[in-house]
């Protein structure tokens, strides 16, 4: 028989299925269930709005509204009121009949709904304040008292109003391209935000009789209105945040002379608002890249506490191109500043707190600001706005454009523990990052919480190790996976509207996070994926982004396929668990196995019609057993194979040959639901490591086991899958070879005690 014919022979067998071999199943037909199958039904469809890539279309549009307001802080009574005009620009090709404006404030209203829809029974204890309000006393008297809604004639206009949301009946429909300007008069009870647990409101500090005011959703907005939802107006319940229009903002805030205050925007009468010494002290700071500058210091806010000015005093701020506006404002302020260079321009990076928060604040607090403008601009795109501020507010972690407030208080004597430290330098570093995503990358938070949450919740980690190398960052892989082995019924998908999701701070915040580092860490590569996500950052900044623009774009940018990865991590409540199921060892012969005889057989052949050809016998096999036990190198007995490479590797290439003496098959088995790269260290007797990585797709074609042929100039000693836990793996119990006895708890104990 010739050589071509043999080879075709070999071909044919290598490929076909031998009825004494394998049993032949009949089973039914089924869709498409494999985990590699593309995203085409879970994704819209692009369009001339938002393109297959991932980037907005040549008929992308979005609307902007402006406000002019003035606003009045009754410090005595702890009411807000406010004056506002809105200009409503409709840049979409549809008329609008009406305009959907969010009442925020209502949540808190004495008839607001909120309270009813959530179950359970008592709470593990109440604080004598929460527990006088829920049960005792009358409910809160909150939400919006609204004085009146006109046009610019001053003609009252329609409205009803729906718990948190208003409708705006116009007159006449709104056409494309026009714009309407309307006024509103309101008032409300500012919350104590202790108590209720209030995104914004303010502190009552007995000892001093002191308020610290952090105010937000503090005015009647406008609801997004875009071409995927039409109006973004599902109702505020307290858990999901918000969509807004980008717009430009005037605002005049009216405070006690002796507060401190400061805002979204540009101050604009700044000299105004601080003594000459502050002022002096501010431009100081303003040439200060290295350290923070003082402007009011602790000993001037204690002697400011003592008083209570009857005076007031209006700061003016303009904003341009933002989504939303908050403030912050009190006597107890201590105010440091220092400046930071991103780009070519010098950008404020400020913190205000009472002097409960000290050191820590002090101590932390801006620098932790001015390295999140850092390492943000790095990531993603340079800050474009000329400040940053961190207010420090009890329990607090919430964020607006420039402004944000953040949590971690120091005990009574000013000491803290390594945890309120790391816990205010992460809820810092947090907040700030989250003016990229979702205060400039403006997604719908009431949505998708994921989009804003998850995605600077993963920024941040690095942010994080920027400012302290080894920081215990709380997204990272192997910190979500007891969440992801938990009850089913408890869980929810990623991609799941914010009222409906069980855990929020993993669902929402750590497992999109830990997805993200898995796909930059193993999947994906630094390279490809920090050129992916900066791009989708820099598409969709001052733009309003689906998750299928983020998607798109991420695979758009990298080249890679990740269809899988998004079902799997996002779409679904499954988990990650690889491990090794066996392995078995070979060796090299030319001696026919019992497989191939029964091969020839099937063809009216005999083995050695296949020509000279190599055998690699499973040493737990009767091939093995009998005859070829004795046998400790066989690759030197193949005479053949030897003048093979005399005949055609010569000199330095001969030499350059590797010694393969052994092989190994891996059987690789997967109990979890999402396909994952297996990431192997291959350990060996002469204590010498190697490293492997098969990529997800090595799943596709069967999702429970794969096996892998390896062959070594080396002997395996040990076998380890995920060896850094970068895959979330929920049970690395089977990730090792030989199997590694897991250590009692008590085994354990008494190793914690012998180091300590």
């Amino acid at each position: 028989m010739n050589k071509v014919l043999s080879y075709l022979i070999i071909t044919l067998i290598s490929f076909v299925s031998f009825a004494q071999e394998e049993k032949v199943k009949n089973e039914k037909a089924h869709y498409n269930t494999n985990k590699f199958k593309q995203l085409k039904e879970e994704f819209n469809t692009p369009n001339t709005y938002r393109t297959a890539s991932g980037a907005p279309g040549k008929d992308y549009f979005q609307q902007q509204v402006d406000y002019k307001m003035d606003i009045i802080l009754d410090d005595k009574n702890q009411k807000i009121f406010g004056n506002q005009t809105i200009t409503y620009h409709n840049n979409s090709p549809d008329a609008l009949a009406y305009l959907w404006i969010q009442l925020d404030q209502n949540v808190r209203a004495a008839d607001s709904k909120t309270p009813d829809i959530e179950g359970g029974g008592p709470s593990v204890f109440y604080k004598p304040e929460q527990f006088t309000q829920k049960f005792l006393g009358k409910p809160f008297d909150g939400g919006f008292k609204i004085e009146y809604v006109k046009d610019i004639n001053n003609n009252d206009l329609d409205y009803v109003i729906n718990q948190t949301m208003m409708r705006l009946d116009l007159p006449k429909p709104l056409q494309a391209g026009e714009t309407t300007v309307f006024k509103m008069k309101w008032w409300y009870n500012i919350p104590e935000h202790t108590v209720n647990r209030s995104r914004s409101g303010y502190e009552h500090f007995e000892k001093d009789g002191n308020n610290n005011y952090i105010i937000a959703q503090f005015f009647p907005r406008l609801a997004v209105y875009n071409n995927v939802e039409g109006w973004q107006n599902l109702q505020f319940w307290g858990r999901g945040e918000f969509a807004l229009e980008f717009g430009n903002y005037h605002v005049n805030i009216t405070t006690p002379s002796d507060h401190i205050l400061d805002a979204t925007g540009k101050l604009l009468n700044r000299k105004k608002m601080l003594t000459k010494v502050e002022y002096k002290r501010f431009e100081k700071a303003m040439k200060s890249f290295d350290k923070p500058i003082i402007i009011v210091t602790q000993e001037e806010v204690i002697e400011k506490e003592k008083h209570f000015s009857d005076k007031t005093k209006t700061w003016k701020f303009y904003a341009e191109n933002v989504r939303d506006f908050a403030f912050a404002s009190s006597r107890k302020y201590i105010l440091d500043i220092m400046a930071v260079k991103i780009g070519n321009k010098t950008v404020i990076a400020e913190s205000m707190y009472p002097k409960e928060g000290n050191p820590l604040w002090e101590e932390h607090s801006t620098r932790v600001v001015a390295n999140t403008l850092e390492s943000y601009s790095k990531q993603l795109f340079d800050y474009p706005y000329h400040k940053a501020i961190s207010v420090h507010g009890k329990q607090q972690g919430m964020e607006y454009p420039m402004i944000c407030w953040n949590y971690g208080r120091p005990r009574e004597d000013g000491t803290y523990s390594e945890r309120t430290k790391n816990g205010m330098i992460g809820v810092i570093t947090h907040e700030v990052g989250h003016n990229w995503f979702p205060m400039i990358v403006n997604s719908d938070e009431r949505q998708w919480t994921w989009m804003d949450e998850g995605l600077n919740s993963y920024t941040e980690i690095m942010a994080e190790q920027t400012y302290q190398k080894g920081f215990p960052s709380r997204s990272f892989p192997k910190n979500v996976t007891e969440y992801m082995r938990g009850d089913q019924d408890q869980l929810s998908p990623i991609m799941s509207q914010s009222n409906n999701i069980y855990n929020f701070g993993m669902n929402a915040y750590a497992k999109p996070a830990a997805g993200l580092y898995i796909l930059r860490e193993v999947i994906l590569g630094h390279e490809l994926f920090d050129k992916a996500f900066s791009t989708y950052a820099k598409r969709w900044k001052f733009k309003h982004p689906t998750p299928e623009d983020f998607f798109r774009t991420m695979e758009d940018a990298s080249a890679t396929d990740l269809d899988w990865f998004w079902r799997g991590w996002f779409y679904t409540t499954g988990n990650v668990d690889v491990g090794i199921k066996g392995i078995k060892k070979y060796v090299v012969t030319t001696k026919p196995t019992t497989r191939v005889k029964k091969m020839a057989a099937a063809y009216g052949m005999k083995p050695k019609d296949f020509g000279p050809v190599i055998y690699l016998v499973d040493t737990e096999s009767e091939d093995y057993t009998v005859g070829m036990e004795n046998i400790k190198n066989p690759i030197e007995d193949i005479q053949f194979l030897k003048d093979y490479l005399a005949n055609n590797f010569k000199g330095a290439e001969h030499a350059n040959l590797k010694n393969t003496r052994y092989f190994y098959e891996i059987i690789f088995e997967k109990p979890g639901d999402i396909p994952m790269p297996i990431i192997v260290d291959y350990i060996f007797t002469d204590g010498t490591k190697m490293r492997k990585q098969y990529p997800a797709q090595i799943w596709r074609k069967n999702d429970k086991e794969v096996k892998k042929l390896f062959a070594s100039d080396k002997e395996i000693k040990e076998i380890n899958i995920d060896p850094d836990q970068l895959t979330a793996d929920v049970n690395i119990e089977n990730n090792y070879w030989p199997k590694k006895v897991e250590e009692t708890k008590i085994e354990k104990f008494k190793k914690k005690l012998k180091d300590k």
